[in-house]
């Protein structure tokens, strides 16, 4: 029996692999290039680690920040892992009063077969509770 659209999980079939949307994020102590850059490494890194990925998996990536977050661009410290020929973007996060400061996320669209291991780092496990016990 197949599953309705608005319980399927949002994947499309594209041979024998699937087209996935992965999400991340982690928080930064300060508004310093290197925090940020070091921070975003270790995010992109242990979402590669966790889904068993490599950058020839790896679709696109798209990054934001908070609004006090801007001393680096996050794609920098992907390119840096060897993600160079993926396409990447940086964009602001919504500056929603009471929000979580600090916080670098991460949207990579990847192919892979298998459950997705969404990564949340530091202070931004508290974004999605619900999946900590699946970290």
């Amino acid at each position: 029996m197949r599953a309705s659209a608005a319980t399927r999980p949002p994947t499309a079939r594209i041979g024998a692999v699937r087209l996935r949307a992965l999400r991340g994020a982690i928080t930064v102590e300060d508004n310093d290039a290197g925090a940020i850059l070091g921070a975003t490494e270790e995010l992109v890194r242990e979402l590669l680690e966790r889904n068993g990925l490599g950058a020839e998996d790896l679709v696109s990536c798209l990054f934001t920040c908070t609004e006090d977050l801007d001393a680096a661009f996050p794609a920098e410290a992907a390119r840096r892992l060897g993600l160079s020929a993926v396409p990447l973007l940086c964009a602001r996060e919504m500056d929603v009063p009471g929000a979580l400061p600090r916080v670098i996320r991460l949207l990579a669209h990847c192919y892979m077969d298998g459950r997705a291991q969404h990564v949340y780092l530091r202070g931004a496990e508290s974004l999605r509770r619900d999946l900590q016990g699946a970290q």
